[in-house]
């Protein structure tokens, strides 16, 4: 069964190309369950065998997360804002809170965006407080991307590596995801302590 996806996978990958890696991987950056590790790791896969260009993938996988990611900023942005000072108070959120995640985001906004990248069920999000909190385009675009290349990257080398075995990637993938969520860990920490240093 497991063997008969892997195959689907490839053959869908391969057939809709660098486009159709865009599209998956903007729908992924949304709301849409599209996970990228059904898109990225059979497409790592498909460079190992010379079928695909591996730097290509990583770009069509980059700019797509943008894209999504960037659908859900103008909405927060347009939307979300005039929706929540009008009803937010029906929500439990009040101006002070929006005015403290404003802050936040002025402060911390990069280092938010790029991490939130990295993280399952973050990342899909992490676009819609940058836009509540009207977070500069060109930075949350750059910390995005940088974000995104680097999940991608990830994800594409599993399949580089191991994407035909796919009882390996069943094995690695939990390693992966524990790896990265204490990369994360390790990235905020040092963050905060500069941050802290900055102040002293």
């Amino acid at each position: 069964m497991l063997h008969d996806l892997v195959n689907w996978l490839l053959e869908t990958v391969g057939a809709w190309g660098y486009t159709g890696i865009f599209i998956l991987m903007a729908m992924e950056s949304t709301v849409l369950p599209v996970p990228s590790e059904l898109v990225l790791i059979p497409a790592g896969y498909l460079a190992h065998q010379g079928e695909m260009s591996f730097s290509l993938i990583l770009l069509a996988s980059t700019l797509g997360s943008l894209a999504g990611a960037s659908l859900n900023y103008i909405l927060a942005l347009w939307l979300g804002r005039p929706f929540l000072n009008k009803y937010g108070k029906y929500f439990f959120v009040r101006p002070e809170l929006l005015q403290k995640t404003d802050a936040f985001f002025f402060k911390h906004g990069a280092i938010s965006t790029f991490t939130g990248r990295l993280i399952l069920g973050i990342r899909h999000l992490i676009s819609i407080p940058a836009g509540l909190t009207r977070m500069n385009f060109a930075k949350f675009s750059f910390y995005t991307c940088l974000g995104a290349a680097v999940w991608s990257l990830v994800l594409m080398l599993m399949g580089y590596f191991i994407g035909g075995n796919e009882q390996l990637i069943k094995d690695n993938l939990p390693v992966m995801t524990a790896a990265i969520l204490g990369s994360v860990a390790l990235i905020i920490t040092v963050y905060y302590f500069w941050q802290k240093r900055q102040k002293a």
